[in-house]
C-alpha cells in the first residue's frame, strides 16, 4: 500500500477544505441553525412530543443525517470531478498507484469532511435544545459508515458527470428528497398506513432509523435491518467503484 500517495491526495483534499471554511464549514451551521429555529421552536411548539422525546431534540439526528450526507455526495463528487474538469485525472491514473490508493485518499477525504460538519452540527444542538446519547459507540458507528458509504456515492457521481450541472443533479432531484421523505423531521409512524408501507423503500429511512436509535433508544425499524441496509449500500458503492476502475468507465474517455 503506498500510504505516501494516499496521504498526499488525503492532505491536498483536506487543505481544500480549509481554504474554503466560510463556505465548507460555517454555511452548514448556520443553515442548521435556521433549522432549529424553525422548526424546532416555532413549529416544534405546535407539537406534542414525540415518543417521549422533545420534538427539538427528535429532529437532532435526521438534520445531523441530512446534512452528513449532502456534503459527504457534494465533496467527494466534487473532489474526483474537478481533476477530470482540468485534466490532471490522467495524471493520477499514469502514477504508480492503485485505484484503492485513490479511492482512500479522495473518499478518506469527504469522509473526513462530513463527519467533522456532523460533530459541528451535533455541538451547534446542544445549544438549542437538551441533548442525551444512550449509545455513544452505534452513532459514531452509524456516521462514519454513513460519512464513507455517502462518500462512495459522490465518487460515483463526480466519475459518471460530465458538466458542473450533472453534477448537482443526482443530490438535488435523487439524495436530497429522500432525505426529506427519510423521517428526518417526523417518525414514519405518523404517517398513513399505505404511505408507512411506501415509506420502507426509502433506503434513506433505516439509516436515520439506525441513527435515532442511537440517540434515544427508539427506531421505526429494526436496528439490525438499518445496519444491514447501510452495509450493503456500502457494499454495493464499492462494487461499483471497483468496476469502474477496471473498466475505465467515465475515466479513459
Amino acid at each position: 500500500m503506498n500510504w505516501t500517495a494516499i496521504w498526499a491526495i488525503y492532505r491536498f483534499e483536506m487543505a481544500r477544505f480549509v481554504r474554503t471554511f466560510l463556505q465548507s464549514i460555517i454555511s452548514p451551521v448556520i443553515s442548521t441553525s435556521l433549522y432549529f429555529v424553525v422548526f424546532g421552536a416555532a413549529i416544534g411548539s405546535r407539537i406534542d412530543e414525540v415518543d417521549g422525546v422533545t420534538y427539538g431534540a427528535f429532529i437532532v439526528p435526521g438534520l445531523i443525517m441530512l446534512t452528513v450526507m449532502t456534503q459527504a455526495i457534494s465533496n467527494a463528487s466534487f473532489g474526483i470531478y474537478f481533476p477530470k474538469f482540468i485534466g490532471t485525472i490522467y495524471e493520477l491514473l499514469s502514477a504508480p498507484i492503485s485505484f484503492a490508493e485513490v479511492i482512500l485518499g479522495y473518499v478518506g477525504a469527504a469522509a473526513t469532511k462530513s463527519l467533522f460538519i456532523g460533530v459541528m452540527i451535533l455541538i451547534t444542538a446542544t445549544f438549542f435544545v437538551d441533548l442525551t446519547i444512550q449509545n455513544w459507540p452505534a452513532m459514531l458507528a452509524f456516521l462514519v459508515l454513513t460519512c464513507t458509504s455517502f462518500a462512495l456515492l459522490g465518487f460515483i457521481i463526480g466519475i459518471w458527470a460530465s458538466n458542473f450541472e450533472q453534477l448537482q443533479l443526482v443530490p438535488l432531484l435523487v439524495v436530497t428528497p429522500l432525505v426529506f421523505l427519510g423521517g428526518s423531521f417526523y417518525s414514519i409512524s405518523m404517517l398513513p398506513p399505505f404511505w408507512q408501507n411506501v415509506a420502507l423503500f426509502n433506503p434513506v429511512v433505516y439509516l436515520i432509523s439506525g441513527f435515532r436509535w442511537s440517540f434515544f433508544g427508539m427506531s421505526d425499524v429494526p436496528v439490525a435491518v438499518s445496519l444491514l441496509a447501510i452495509a450493503g449500500f456500502t457494499a454495493i458503492c464499492v462494487f461499483a467503484v471497483w468496476w469502474i476502475f477496471k473498466t475505465g468507465w467515465r475515466i479513459r474517455s
